[in-house]
């Protein structure tokens, strides 16, 4: 991380936690430009210093020490004691990077104390970084706080330059460990891999590096040192500095990973098997969904459970053939972990965290802006980029409903602010209207839900800089209604978080089906039913998934008697169907989007109407394809590849693609399609022109992206 963090353009100090009795791990860190080392034990940083290192409060108290004197644009944090710490810091919160390893990994152990320790932790913190694509995906279904925030920081492979394999088997086969001897890690058995290997006609020699012996079974540790001292054929090379440690591994020829099967289900991904490949070795693993993904299903040398089937599959590296498919595979999964993809990341990170100010902003005197409303979720993004901005003051008027507020604080607000953006056209909106200073602007953003209602009719429009609209259709029908200028209404469409979405599709996602809130009754699961009955009278694989709040959880929806007639006539169609009946699944309602999509091939839209619809959208970021049925201004917001006029085009359109096998090309037209319109960064690009300079966004022009065709 530190090396990492140092190449993409950080200065960084790592705070060490003991004492340096050996320079193995540091002394390459002391030759990298823009690291310094803080020793507390050397330097006496603090006056009560224990032998085993520094506590976890000792080590926040240390951080906020070594903030105030010179402040951290960022804090890394490594370690869940640690990081619950820091996040009760106030002085810390919001600048928390947490990487998180040391989590609860199965549903058993995140007990409510758990849950509301990770949340504490996900609060404080600008990014929660993740190793592998399942650790985030458990985190956030389990941890509502964590969705939004959680990032991929996979291991990073970092090779002496020009320390490689020999590229073939040697005689014997020199067997390669490296880590900690431990009774999970099965280093125990690995010292009989000698003695097996003979038995099966392939000479072979094991060479442990290491010297931490785990204790907690006295008894264990024992058999296990002697083991390393005793066993023919096993020569024990004790603790090495690291870069001695590869290059000792890369004279070997194959490395072991062999774990105990408690092991199968971590989240985390092995560093060493990495750097096993990283230097041309092929390495002996245990068959998982995780080591599949990135090894292949083929991948000829995954042992079982017991010793003889890892001496069976290392007797087949004995095969130059296998040994160099197994190495060439070992070889490129590593490649993908590299240095410099580790600091190609972070840079993106800090861009994120870290924007540039505007052009025509000073952050010396910067543009002092208030955003106002009574229910902020569809916003808090774009605020949270706004605040990032240098050259922005923001201040938030969260109002407590569409009435009531804090007069006082609000007027002080309106008096204070060179840019005011109403969120909903209600009666915030009425307020800063009548308190508006002249040269001060003042935009206000309009949903459906206010275009029906009196505000609009009862605003000075002559005090409204912009009106803004999320799709042309509503924008039309604004200017329609309400009879405002035309050039006063605007389109800022709605966002999507595309970098957060995109991530890698379960097997068979292109058999299923997607719904999203699936209430009122406008929203029409009934068609969504319809689409299912047909592709199932096709093909039984499809399925529909629906995430959603249930009808009889909104008051106002189920005590509407035809509200509650008509879920009560869909709900009884799905028992009674033979078709419906297996095909789908209610999933419940919450942040986990970006997980609940990667099984989502196809996302449906089949409302009466909508003002954008955004689900389809985040779909087609998450690298499935939208399915809208042409409501009102549908083709306003997706080109026509993706609109329907019925349930029957719409069915017969998926079952093409799928069936065709173009499913791959639809999505990743479907992708590049919305990444180029919503993407968030692009959007947020259009509000800060808006806010800073008053320029309005161009028009999308959805007619030049070209209609899906059979190939």
């Amino acid at each position: 991380m530190t090396q990492a963090l140092a190449a993409a353009g950080c200065e960084v100090t790592l705070l060490l936690k003991a004492q340096v009795k050996t320079d193995r791990l540091v002394a390459p860190l002391t030759e990298v430009p823009g690291v310094t080392l803080r020793r507390p034990y050397e330097e006496r940083l603090l006056a009560d210093l224990g032998p085993r290192g520094l506590t976890p409060e000792q080590a926040v108290s240390l951080i906020t020490r070594l903030d105030a004197e010179r402040r951290f644009d960022l804090v890394v944090v490594r370690g869940r004691r640690l990081a619950a710490i820091a996040a009760h810091t106030e002085a810390l919160a919001g600048r928390l990077w947490t990487y998180l390893t040391d989590v609860p990994q199965t549903v058993a152990d995140l007990t409510s104390t758990a849950v509301a320790e990770l949340t504490d932790i996900a609060v404080a913190s600008r990014f929660l970084l993740c190793q592998t694509e399942e650790l985030r995906g458990f985190l956030e279904s389990a941890v509502p706080a964590a969705c939004g925030k959680s990032v991929l920081f996979p291991p990073v492979v970092v090779l002496p330059e020009g320390v490689a394999g020999a590229g073939e088997p040697h005689t014997p086969l020199k067997l390669v460990y490296t880590g900690k001897f431990a009774p999970r890690w099965n280093t125990l058995e690995m010292t009989e891999l000698p003695s097996a290997l003979e038995q099966r006609g392939v000479a072979a020699e094991l060479h442990m590096i290491g010297d931490k012996i785990h204790r907690d079974s006295p008894d264990w540790a024992k058999r296990m040192a002697k083991a390393l001292e005793d066993t023919p054929g096993v020569t024990w090379h004790g603790g090495r500095p690291r870069a001695e440690a590869l290059s000792l591994s890369a004279g070997c020829d194959v490395g072991l990973s062999w774990r105990d099967p408690e092991m199968d289900a971590s989240l985390e991904l092995s560093t060493k098997v990495l750097e096993l490949g990283g230097l041309g070795l092929p390495v002996v693993l245990n068959r998982t969904p995780m080591h599949e993904e990135l090894l292949g299903a083929d991948y000829p040398l995954y042992a079982g459970e017991d010793l003889d089937s890892a001496a069976d599959a290392i007797a087949l590296a004995a095969d130059p053939e296998v040994y160099r498919f197994a190495a060439r595979r070992c070889a490129q999964a590593s490649a993908r972990f590299t240095l410099e993809r580790a600091a190609e990341r972070l840079r993106g990170y800090l861009d994120l965290a870290f924007p540039q100010a505007p052009a025509g902003t000073d952050p010396a005197r910067p543009l002092k802006v208030v955003v106002a409303g009574h229910d902020l979720k569809f916003f808090t993004r774009l605020a949270d980029h706004l605040t990032s901005l240098p050259g922005l003051e923001v201040r938030m008027d969260e109002w407590e409903s569409l009435r009531a507020h804090d007069q006082y604080r609000s007027k002080e607000l309106a008096a204070w602010a060179d840019v005011v953006i109403c969120e909903w056209c209600g009666p915030n909106a009425l307020f800063y209207a009548e308190h508006k200073r002249p040269g001060q602007r003042l935009l206000v953003r309009l949903h459906r839900f206010e275009l029906y209602a009196e505000w609009p009719r009862k605003l000075d429009i002559d005090k409204v800089d912009a009106i803004i609209c999320v799709s042309p259709y509503y924008a039309d029908l604004t200017r329609e209604r309400a009879g405002w200028p035309a050039d006063k209404v605007i389109v800022l469409p709605n966002w999507v978080d595309v970098e957060q979405l995109d991530r890698p599709k379960l097997p068979g996602a292109e058999y299923t089906l997607g719904m999203i809130g699936i209430a009122p009754s406008r929203k029409r699961l009934d068609r969504g039913l319809d689409v299912l009955d047909e592709l199932r009278r096709r093909d039984p694989r499809y399925t529909l998934a629906v995430k959603t709040k249930q009808p009889w959880d909104y008051w106002w929806i189920w005590n509407r008697t035809e509200e509650r007639d008509y879920y009560e006539r869909t709900y009884r169609r799905i028992q009674r169907s033979e078709r419906l009946s297996e095909g789908v699944v209610f999933d419940p309602f919450g942040p986990d989007v970006a997980v609940w999509l990667r099984r989502v091939g196809f996302m449906l839209s089949t409302s009466d109407d909508e003002s954008f619809h955004l689900a389809p959208a985040e779909c087609a970021a998450s690298g499935g394809v939208p399915s809208v049925l042409a409501w009102p201004g549908a083709d306003t917001i997706y080109s026509k590849r993706w609109v329907h006029q019925d349930t029957s085009a719409m069915a017969d359109a998926i079952h093409a693609i799928v069936s065709e096998g173009r499913f791959d090309a639809a999505r990743r037209a479907a992708q590049a399609e919305i990444s180029e319109n919503y993407a968030l960064r692009r959007v947020c690009a259009m509000w800060t022109d808006l806010i800073v300079s008053g320029t309005v966004p161009r028009p999308l022009d959805l007619d030049r992206f070209a209609p899906l065709t059979a190939q």
